[in-house]
């Protein structure tokens, strides 16, 4: 059998044939093919505005930019996510607080949130980054609710659950990224994601205000818009200082494909992630579902008591799981700088158990079934 990663790319011929076709086009980059990319993410997640860059961390650098992050201002995340949720505080200037994860769901603690902020002056913080982990959103009415209360901005980092729900208080689905409680959400398409441009990402809003700001400061703040009649066609002007963190159009061309496919490949995932569960239930604990949630399965996380020696007895097998994450306050930079200002116990604890197994819609049904059994006769169930 061929070596089983946990996660992995779909490229099929459609996707080949529109990258070809990007690069036999009179536009590389800064054409056509980014808006219509763009565009029809914004319509998939159900959003007014969506801005494509290099890739999501650029996406969390111009978010918290474009919601006026200043030096030495506080955010609040979780410790159990990619580094680049809490990096791009630090880019600003910003200093990052870490709240404790729900033991059950492996998402930000709303109540731990809550204490934390309580804990502190009115308007200590700035603003919290929720993370839909592994594919499960995050029920952001309830965060948007308590942001409100104390004046906080949210930015959702969706990278791992495009596709995935909530259904609010109202009964209405609530799309991870549509803006309706986030003031930004963030996605990524990486490789392992669940679309994949090599590298790239995307940032949504409903607000218009910042979606200009965004789409200034993703091309070095530059702009055209004040040309007059007199001006020359060469002419621009630098309105603020921005980057350069555009998508080219041969990312996007792969982006546009693989976005067609992805409500397809979500299903699969649940299929796989159901497959799990039926075989796991009441032997293995792994990630809850809350009520009303659809979790888009980036990731399908267990947990267990000798998580390195599952690790290495999987690879072995040429089974290639993965753990996510390291507590992002406890690697070598947040530790220097002493930002592990809470009782993370939850967190600590899920990271000395925790593995992700192989999920991705390429997994075919009979390596699915190898990955259980060598899973259930290491842990004797």
């Amino acid at each position: 059998m061929r070596a089983i990663p946990y996660g992995r790319q779909s490229i099929e011929q459609d996707d080949i044939d529109a990258v070809v076709e990007t690069l036999t086009a009179d536009f590389l980059t800064q054409g056509p093919k980014v808006k219509e990319f763009e565009d029809k993410f914004a319509e998939y997640i159900g959003v007014e505005y969506a801005v494509a860059v290099n890739n999501a961390t650029s996406g969390l650098h111009l978010a918290v930019l474009a919601l006026g992050l200043k030096k030495g201002e506080r955010v609040i995340t979780t410790p159990i996510t990619f580094a680049a949720s809490a990096n791009c505080v630090r880019y600003a200037g910003g200093e990052v607080w870490f709240a404790d994860i729900e033991a059950g769901t492996y998402t930000l603690s709303l109540e731990h949130t809550r204490q934390l902020i309580e804990s502190k002056p009115k308007g200590f913080f700035k603003g919290i980054i929720p993370v839909d982990f592994a594919g499960l959103p995050v029920n952001l009415e309830d965060f948007r609710a308590l942001a409100d209360e104390h004046n906080l901005w949210i930015i959702e980092d969706a990278c791992h659950a495009p596709g995935g729900y909530f259904t609010d208080s109202k009964g209405v689905k609530q799309m991870c990224g549509n803006g309706n409680y986030a003031d930004i959400s963030i996605f990524s398409f990486h490789p392992v994601k669940h679309i994949a441009c090599g590298e790239g990402g995307m940032i949504t809003t409903n607000s218009k205000k910042l979606y200009e700001t965004l789409t200034s400061l993703r091309t070095h703040g530059i702009t055209k818009e004040n040309m007059t009649k007199n001006d020359g066609g060469w002419y621009y002007e630098m309105q603020e200082l921005g980057f350069n963190y555009r998508l080219t159009d041969i990312q996007s061309a792969l982006g546009i494909t693989q976005l067609a496919k992805n409500k397809a490949g979500v299903i699969r995932r649940n299929k796989i992630a159901n497959t799990y569960k039926t075989a796991f239930k009441g032997k293995i604990k792994y990630q809850n579902l809350f009520e009303g949630a659809f979790n888009a399965h980036h990731l399908f996380v267990i947990e267990v008591e000798d998580r390195k020696e599952l690790y290495d007895y999987l690879k072995t097998e040429h089974i290639f799981a993965q753990i996510h994450y390291i507590p992002v306050h406890k690697l070598p930079y947040y530790k220097e700088i002493g930002y592990n200002s809470a009782d993370l116990s939850k967190s600590e604890n899920y990271y000395s158990k925790c593995i992700s197994l192989p999920m991705y819609p390429g997994l075919t049904d009979e390596e699915q079934l190898f990955v259980i059994e060598k899973v259930l006769s290491f842990c004797g169930v």
